[in-house]
């Protein structure tokens, strides 16, 4: 599974950004979620900014304390030379080709530059830059919740669905049942989810299926926790490992779980990947193939600049930050030169 999260997203944008013209004029964002990247490449390029029905009509987003949402060019197209048209990712590049052809109808001269931040590939033939190549399984932070995936996947319900019960409100008795019938929600889905798997305990399943159904989430089947209390529950603690032997055994591609540790732990038991909201990183069961490895390798640059690194340091540095301290004690000993006997 290869995810992206908004991070992700804005490092592609920084680190690609000297694959782009230093003269261009104007970036247009492909609605909808062009937009989020046209938005980051505008604000870090400081380069005007609008979407593509407004460019077509000659409009750009306003700036500063303004209150008008979007103003006339100051100067008229003809007069731009150089002009960005951006999407997030392109696939099959139908919307791409509908943006070009929509430009070219326009009749606007102007050089018109076509990018994209993913594809499924390095080149596509509809687009003339593309940042960074994702192949399929492939999942975005902005459309997880929405991508047809889910209809194959394991879901979490508290810190997925709705919030967490606060310590007040998770007393097993009157405060809970109180917060299953009113938790407010928080990831909202158009897709109908798998399975809802979650620690709730069975005895509370009516109070549950009452909130799903008023909240309009559509489910195959919803599994859970049959013990008789949230004291027998802490004192098995059996949240991760219930979860993960079911995902181990189900017909199902993507666990999404909302606490990192609990990520961790159904990952390595259920062989699976497993996307954890908390952190919006993908766990694996092999923990240098997870996206925790990227986001520690994106760090390291600045630990790796600090003076008197050598060679032999800096490789050291980066084994730490891979595999982890543990793991690279273990390494370690298992690399030591033996003495001689």
């Amino acid at each position: 599974m290869n995810y992206r999260s908004l991070a992700d997203l804005n490092d592609a944008i920084i680190t690609n950004l000297h694959r782009l013209p230093r003269d261009i004029d104007l970036v247009v964002g492909v609605p909808r979620s062009g937009l989020l990247a046209a938005n980051l490449l505008s604000l870090v390029s400081n380069i005007p900014l609008t979407d593509l029905d407004s460019f077509l009509e000659g409009r750009i987003y306003s700036s500063g304390t303004s209150t008008k949402r979007t103003q006339r060019l100051d100067r008229g197209l003809a007069d731009m030379r150089r002009i960005l048209v951006l999407d997030d990712s392109v696939k099959s590049g139908d919307a791409m080709r509908r943006a070009r052809a929509r430009i070219a109808e326009a009749g606007i001269e102007a050089e018109i530059l076509f990018a994209a931040v993913y594809g499924l590939e390095a080149t596509h033939p509809d687009v003339d830059v593309i940042f960074e190549k994702v192949p399929n399984p492939r999942i975005f932070q902005w459309n997880f919740m929405h991508h047809i995936v889910l209809e194959q996947a394991c879901v979490d319900i508290d810190g997925v669905l709705c919030l967490d019960p606060t310590k007040q409100e998770n007393d097993d008795g009157e405060a809970y049942r109180r917060f299953l019938s009113e938790a407010v929600p928080l990831h909202t889905t158009s897709r109908k989810i798998g399975w809802l798997v979650t620690s709730r305990l069975e005895k509370y399943r009516d109070l549950t299926e009452a909130w799903l159904k008023r909240q309009g989430v559509e489910y195959g089947e919803l599994i859970m926790l049959d013990l008789p209390s949230a004291e027998e529950r802490r004192r098995q603690g059996v949240h991760g490992s219930f979860k993960a032997n079911f995902y181990r055994t189900a017909e199902s591609t993507l666990f999404i779980e909302s606490e990192e540790r609990q990520a961790e732990v159904i990952a390595r038991l259920s062989g699976k990947p497993v996307l954890c909201v908390e952190t919006h990183q993908v766990h694996l069961p092999d923990p240098l193939s997870s996206a925790a490895v990227r986001q520690q390798m994106r760090n390291l640059p600045t630990r790796l600049k600090q003076r008197g690194r050598s060679t032999g340091d800096r490789w050291k540095v980066i084994a730490r930050n891979v595999l982890g301290e543990g793991r690279y004690q273990s390494l370690k000993k298992l690399v030591r030169p033996q003495p001689k006997s």
